[in-house]
């Protein structure tokens, strides 16, 4: 991949920029581990099918679905993100980069503008890139409460980009999913080991060093 080839890149941010994927699997397991082993089975199992999917309408899910109670009122909606980013943001903000990311970002952010569209909430988020150092090389950050195909949308109209001039980079189908609704080229990042959740037509890497050569 040559990146002047490309207008621009969107990335997503856990498992694609940093490994830590597991970290939030860890803190949906344990914000739900008073409701037992079933339920936290099918918490575990429902996150990591809707990767890159907003917290809140998971939140919202396992309230109705697994929990069978009544919608979540606004305050315990938020005493659940405020648990859940006690439970993470420390452990991202440490959390190991995936391979050839930080040189991607720095090669890259010397020719084209970069962009973060993540499912994280977009505070959450700013806070982790800068403490990461990683907010010179991004020309803008946005997360959720907006979907994925949302964010990409405003990205591109907001910076005036070409579609197909487009790479985004993600992890999850959601992001594979926002990619096409939008126009853009996609490249999936599928961690050795880990089921591939894209169709078979999508190009995937196992890390992102093959891109900085």
């Amino acid at each position: 991949m040559y990146i002047k080839e490309w207008q621009a890149i969107i990335f997503d941010f856990d498992g694609v920029i940093v490994e830590s994927g597991d970290i939030k699997t860890q803190a949906f397991a344990e914000l739900y581990h008073a409701y037992g082993e079933q339920i936290v089975t099918e918490v575990v199992r429902y996150h990591r099918q809707n990767g890159g999917m907003s917290r809140y309408h998971k939140f919202r899910y396992f309230q109705q679905h697994l929990l069978s109670k009544p919608p979540l009122t606004a305050v315990e909606e938020q005493v659940l993100d405020q648990r859940f980013s006690e439970l993470v943001i420390e452990a991202v903000i440490a959390s190991q980069p995936v391979a050839g990311a930080e040189t991607l970002l720095e090669k890259a952010a010397t020719a084209i503008p970069l962009f973060v569209a993540s499912g994280t909430p977009e505070n959450e988020l700013r806070t982790i890139v800068e403490r990461r150092g990683l907010s010179p090389y991004f020309t803008e950050v946005r997360g959720s409460p907006l979907s994925k195909q949302a964010l990409i949308a405003g990205i591109l109209a907001a910076h005036g980009l070409i579609p197909e001039r487009v790479l985004m980079i993600g992890d999850a189908m959601a992001d594979y999913q926002g990619a096409t609704l939008n126009g853009t080229a996609f490249l999936g990042r599928v961690r050795p080991g880990d089921d591939n959740p894209f169709p078979e037509h999508v190009k995937i890497v196992p890390d992102l060093r093959s891109l900085t050569t």
